[in-house]
């Protein structure tokens, strides 16, 4: 007696789950060390008095925030390895991109709270590599997309939009360290800057999961 067919998978839940991980992961964190003690009230959004990795070092906010952002990075391996196969031929560097991107944030998020030169160092290139590599993959992304019919203008446009804003905070805390003597302002622009940027990474994986929605992109298992 034959199986019945499997129907196929939905994939607009991928990078809508990845937008909630990370939205949810760096907020809870950020009142459960303001609630603790280890940071003081504020919006870092606005006053940038602190980053999102200090906010998410010390206490339970450490804790919750490795939990979420560890299965985090395995989607957004996953996410990047079926957004290749449904770019087709010639998008394999998006996979392999996506992979390093993934590896990077599942390095960060694992040494995030522990102390040493060593850990220091896996922390911030960890970081570094997260948003080089998976920016690097947007753009091959965007590129590959433009070709495919039925993707909405206006969302890959929306897309392309919020990639811009992210290349420009990155020059924007480039120039921060360059042009602002003040350490104290440095730090507190630095630190707004990387709130922003995670904001928007967030913004353009809920525009990935609405093109693929309005595309019914699906995960054939059969």
């Amino acid at each position: 007696m034959s199986r019945p067919p499997v129907p196929p998978i939905a994939l607009w839940p991928l990078p809508l789950a990845i937008a909630a991980l990370f939205t949810v992961a760096a907020h809870v964190a950020l009142w459960l060390s303001i609630r603790d003690g280890w940071i003081g009230g504020c919006i870092p959004y606005v006053e940038g008095c602190t980053s999102i990795s200090r906010a998410a070092r010390h206490g339970l906010g450490n804790h919750v925030f490795r939990l979420l952002v560890l299965p985090c990075a395995l989607l957004v391996g996953l996410h990047w390895w079926l957004a290749a196969r449904w770019l087709g031929a010639g998008h394999r560097d998006v996979a392999w991109l996506g992979a390093v991107a993934a590896v990077a944030l599942a390095v960060y998020a694992t040494f995030l709270g522990t102390e040493g030169e060593t850990y220091r160092f896996l922390r911030r290139y960890g970081v570094v590599c997260f948003f080089g590599f998976g920016y690097l993959a947007q753009l091959r992304f965007l590129r590959g997309v433009r070709g495919h019919a039925g993707a909405g203008t206006r969302l890959v446009a929306a897309m392309m939009l919020v990639s811009v804003l992210m290349l420009g905070l990155g020059l924007g805390n480039v120039a921060a360290g360059v042009l602002v003597a003040d350490d104290g302002l440095q730090d507190r622009i630095e630190n707004a800057l990387e709130w922003h940027l995670g904001w928007l990474l967030a913004a353009w994986y809920l525009l990935h999961a609405a093109l693929w929605a309005r595309m019914r992109t699906r995960l054939l298992l059969a």
